[in-house]
């Protein structure tokens, strides 16, 4: 980490509060020991539990805290449900605002000086760009180092951990709902029937991908069509195989441009995607139809009767586009998608929610504080669909030993990273690598030249 990842910040707001109590606790000339005493109790606010336990104690009642986001309809209910309990037991109000316009709405508001208290960015690389501009608070200066490190993976923390104005680097947020990517699902019935295993290894995956193929099936189930977003599904697939062939630090790298895209490590990750996908038979309807299929309409094949295809790689929220009825662990399961080059470990690939606070009260960071802990999600969690990037989160939490499964594999990941498209400028992970990786696919530009286009996004 960082040396000045976690260095600690007193802001002058914190200091005149201090300054305030040990006036009003020591009538300007009691004893050391006891103006100590009320010192460390004021700090006390700024550790891991401090600002919480005041919450509980409801010394923030009557408080309000204003929230703004992308979660609306069925997700905002699912997230005012979650934090009901905390408002009802502290008497703090989360006055929550969703929008299907975060993107543009958030960055108005923003500028024009006129932020929430928190603010829900799905997407990091936004909230980057105000990182740049110290806009954020930097949630080091209130919760701890060692309570940070019980709570998340390291990785979360790497991930929340961005560039600020003066160019040294502050924890920018904190992470409460995640979904994780990295995700190999099968018609388990019908896998099992087959005698078919689950692979462990990136070479046991294609031998399997070969024995299908010669069973007279189709190995997988691929679709990359989504309208104007044409593509993404396919750089998710680059993301993982980077993750499994080359370093964290050159991910990184990567995402920034600093790695360009016609680098020999990212080249090296298209051509092991080609590989798979472009293999006679591999694929349901061959290389010509993945670009014509929707990503939603993709893992049909799996529901066949018998499957058509038997294996189809995406991210966690697929199971809404299975057909109704279908029950997870009987009807179909997931295998992690396996690691590639042994010395890069098992990565997860995630996506999630990164909260970050823009209105330094002590209820906003008793808020903030709440969200780093697992029951801040947990109705959610028990409704489905979302996996507790905390600790603290009870696997029992989880309905299904499907969800249960993923929450552990999160937990127990050597690395994690975030979607990288959600990472890069707009100009690249929205644009120019939608549109290059589906060039390529659809065979109309060579691999040389998608590369190539892709690159110039970062120069617009």
């Amino acid at each position: 980490m960082k040396a000045s990842f976690f260095k600690k910040l007193i802001s002058f707001a914190s200091v005149l509060t201090m300054f305030t109590m040990l006036l009003a606790g020591c009538g300007g000339g009691g004893d050391e020991e006891a103006k100590e005493e009320e010192k460390t109790e004021t700090e006390g606010a700024g550790g891991a539990e401090g600002t919480l336990e005041q919450a509980y104690a409801g010394e923030f009642k009557g408080s309000t805290v204003t929230m703004f986001g992308p979660f609306t309809d069925a997700d905002q209910v699912k997230f005012e449900n979650s934090i009901k309990e905390f408002e009802e037991k502290t008497g703090i109000d989360i006055q929550y605002e969703g929008s299907k316009e975060f993107e543009a709405t958030i960055s108005i508001r923003v500028e024009g000086g006129n932020a929430p208290d928190i603010a829900d960015f799905p997407q990091p690389g936004l909230l980057a760009t105000f990182a740049k501009q110290g806009l954020p608070v930097d949630v080091s200066t209130f919760l701890e180092e060692d309570y940070l490190k019980e709570q998340y993976n390291q990785s979360w923390l790497d991930m929340a951990t961005m560039e600020g104005k003066d160019g040294e680097e502050y924890m920018t947020g904190i992470w409460n709902r995640s979904n994780v990517k990295s995700l190999v699902w099968y018609p388990k019935a019908e896998f099992e029937a087959a005698g078919y295993k689950i692979p462990e290894t990136w070479e046991e995956m294609l031998e399997l991908s070969d024995q299908i193929a010669a069973d007279g099936d189709s190995a997988w189930a691929i679709g990359i069509e989504s309208g104007a977003a044409t593509g993404w599904p396919a750089t998710d697939w680059i993301e993982d195989i980077m993750l499994r062939t080359t370093t964290p630090e050159n991910y990184d790298k990567w995402v920034t441009g600093e790695l360009p895209f016609t680098s020999p490590e990212v080249k090296n990750a298209f051509e092991v995607m080609s590989n798979l996908w472009f293999t006679e038979n591999y694929v349901y309807g061959g290389r010509k139809s993945i670009v014509t299929t929707s990503f939603g309409d993709a893992p049909k094949p799996l529901f066949d009767s018998p499957p058509s295809a038997y294996m189809h790689r995406q991210g966690s929220f697929i199971t809404s586009f299975f057909p109704e009825g279908t029950v997870a662990g009987e009807d179909y399961d997931w295998f992690y998608l396996p690691p590639i080059n042994e010395e890069y470990g098992k990565p997860v690939l995630v996506a999630g929610d990164i909260y970050a606070m823009f209105n330094d009260r002590p209820e906003v960071r008793a808020v903030m504080e709440f969200f780093t802990k697992g029951e801040s999600i947990k109705s959610w969690i028990q409704s489905g669909g979302v996996v507790g990037p905390m600790n603290d989160a009870d696997p029992e939490w989880y309905t299904t030993d499907v969800e249960r499964r993923m929450a552990e594999l999160v937990q127990n990941a050597d690395t994690i990273r975030f979607d990288g498209s959600d990472l890069m400028p707009g100009s690249v992970g929205a644009g120019t690598f939608w549109k290059g990786i589906t060039d390529y696919v659809s065979g109309n530009v060579e691999l040389e030249q998608a590369l190539e286009e892709i690159q110039a996004g970062f120069n617009k």
